[in-house]
């Protein structure tokens, strides 16, 4: 966190200190947003889905007995762990959004 400039005005000085550490704060959480995982499994954890913190796929993992359950079946557990994998991230992405905007 850089210090902002003295302006010889005590209650602007403290409005800018507290500008300056809100911003870093900003940052930090920013920072681990784009660090943030979420995982979502299905069909018994033979499917299990990983995303980014923007919601972009990380990481698919299909165990091969998953391929027993044919193609609508894959599918639709695919699916199934991709939304858990969303409601993760979401948790985790306000859970570090509040660290900054609750008191």
């Amino acid at each position: 966190m850089t210090t902002p400039p003295r302006t010889g005005d005590p209650e602007l000085d403290r409005a800018l200190a507290e500008m300056a550490a809100q911003t870093s704060r900003l940052e930090e959480v920013s920072r681990l947003l784009g660090e943030t995982r979420g995982r979502g499994e299905s069909a018994g954890g033979q499917v299990a889905v990983e995303l980014a913190g923007t919601g972009t796929l990380a990481d698919l993992h299909i165990d091969p007995r998953a391929l027993r359950l044919g193609s609508k079946a894959l599918v639709e557990a695919i699916k199934e762990a991709f939304g858990r994998a969303e409601e993760d991230v979401a948790e985790r992405s306000h859970a570090l959004a509040r660290t900054v905007f609750e008191p």
